[in-house]
């Protein structure tokens, strides 16, 4: 049975309902730059540095297969590119391409006005207080640096 609108909430449930939220958001800002959500996802990632397939690969927690997959979808737009690692002549690296890095920009700072707007009716103390707790909840569960802040104020 559905809690009726102001009912308290769960943890379960308002951890999965943000979820949702965030990637519904998160899908609309791709759909509208001509990304899956996953190129987004990628985009957002290689914008700190290029990575190891392998380390792109824990970050992102994909299958080797899936990644290669998604590299060479997002190559074929010409965002990504691969090059050789300069400490491992046999190992590739995945880095963005000039248009790569000027479309993460352009996405990456839509989708965080966009998610900035989320809490809203939230006062700043109460803000602070869902940045920490949440900050919390994602260094305890060592999540991998999926969607950097770079610039991020508060």
């Amino acid at each position: 049975m559905a809690k009726a609108v102001g009912e308290q909430m769960g943890v379960v449930t308002a951890l999965v309902r943000s979820t949702f939220l965030v990637n519904t958001v998160y899908a609309e800002a791709a759909r509208e730059y001509g990304l899956t959500q996953q190129q987004g996802q990628l985009l957002c990632v290689l914008m700190a540095h290029p990575y190891g397939m392998g380390e792109l690969g824990e970050v992102l927690r994909l299958a080797k297969s899936s990644l290669s997959g998604l590299v060479d979808r997002t190559a074929r737009l010409g965002l990504v590119r691969r090059e050789s690692d300069p400490s491992d002549n046999r190992a590739v690296r995945v880095g963005l391409t000039p248009e790569g890095s000027r479309l993460a920009d352009e996405f990456y700072a839509e989708t965080c006005r966009r998610i900035e707007q989320l809490p809203s009716g939230l006062d700043d103390t109460e803000r602070d207080t869902l940045a920490e707790l949440l900050a919390r909840v994602v260094r305890d569960n060592e999540v991998p640096p999926v969607f950097m802040v770079l610039n991020e104020q508060g």
